[in-house]
């Protein structure tokens, strides 16, 4: 299957269902990045600002560029002239930091809050009370240059359906009872991405509206860790 006729595959099942697709092109070469494109992708998910930095500046401007890793406060510099939505914002301070290179070039950013909503120690994300004590902060109400759109979560690596769609639905019921409470009137707090190639049916079904695709679309990555038998 070439990437072309993988997205069109994905999108068939997406668009019905309103579902936003985030191609995760980290560690694939532009060649791989303008495929995609021509087949019609437009949102392109990144982990690492450098490699975001490399390939924006090479490929179609119209690309609506996602940070999808681990974000650095002293890396938002880098990306803030461009970059359309933020996923991974875990903390007021990255917030702060965010709004602050908005406002130096015009802008208002799209971000996400990542809940930690694994049962691992290795991901990242703000807990469910952290959440809303951002929120009540007399410091985040007074930030004009960002935008909240929605939540982000990653689910924990495993093979226990359940366990996985008890997360995904715990983080749903956060997202409603947000929208509900603070964004009631705001139609732009809309988006609740969580869901990656392994999982991302499970997510569709408790309510995901963004998907972040990396494998089901470009093929699995060449730098594979093979387990110890």
């Amino acid at each position: 299957m070439s990437i072309k006729s993988n997205i069109e595959e994905i999108k068939k099942e997406l668009n019905p269902l309103g579902v936003t697709l985030v191609a995760v092109s980290k560690t694939k070469p532009v060649e791989d990045i303008l495929e995609a494109y021509e087949a019609g992708q437009r949102i392109f998910g990144e982990n690492m600002v450098q490699e975001l930095l490399e390939k924006q500046e090479k490929l179609p401007q119209d690309i609506q560029w996602h940070l999808i890793g681990h974000l650095q406060s002293n890396k938002v510099k880098y990306i803030a002239p461009f970059i359309s939505m933020i996923h991974s914002v875990d903390s007021l301070k990255l917030l702060v930091e965010i709004n602050k290179h908005a406002l130096k070039h015009n802008r208002v950013i799209d971000c996400l809050l990542q809940v930690d909503i694994a049962q691992e120690d290795t991901k990242f994300g703000l807990d469910h009370p952290e959440v809303i004590e951002l929120l009540e902060s007399d410091e985040f109400k007074a930030l004009k240059n960002v935008r909240i759109r929605g939540l982000m979560g990653i689910a924990t690596n495993t093979d226990k359906e359940k366990e996985i769609k008890e997360e995904f639905y715990e983080l749903k019921m956060l997202f409603d009872g947000i929208k509900l409470s603070y964004y009631r009137k705001e139609d732009s707090f809309d988006s609740l991405s969580m869901g990656m190639s392994a999982d991302y049916i499970l997510a569709i079904e408790k309510g995901s509206t963004m998907v972040r695709l990396g494998s089901t679309i470009f093929g699995k990555r060449v730098t594979k860790h093979f387990k110890a038998k």
